[in-house]
């Protein structure tokens, strides 16, 4: 891991973050030589092969789902 200073960080910073995307290495920003932060590529995040499917489980049918909403007179609130 490569270590800069912050005053180094602070002139170099956008070429910094460049070599860190392309190489994926981190590295590590000192004061006064104590690390104060380690700058990283973030993880690629996976994405769901298909978003079919993904409420799966988390909905109910509450009463016949066949009849028209005008003949319904009144909604009531589910009471738990």
């Amino acid at each position: 891991m490569r270590v800069f200073p912050i005053t180094k960080f602070e002139a170099t910073c956008p070429a910094v973050l460049q070599q860190v995307h392309e190489s994926g290495a981190a590295v590590r920003i000192t004061r006064r030589g104590e690390p104060i932060a380690d700058v990283a590529s973030p993880r690629p995040t996976q994405r769901p092969a298909s978003r079919l499917g993904v409420m799966a489980g988390r909905t109910r049918v509450l009463g016949d789902v066949t009849v028209a909403s005008s003949e319904f007179a009144a909604w009531e609130a589910e009471e738990e």
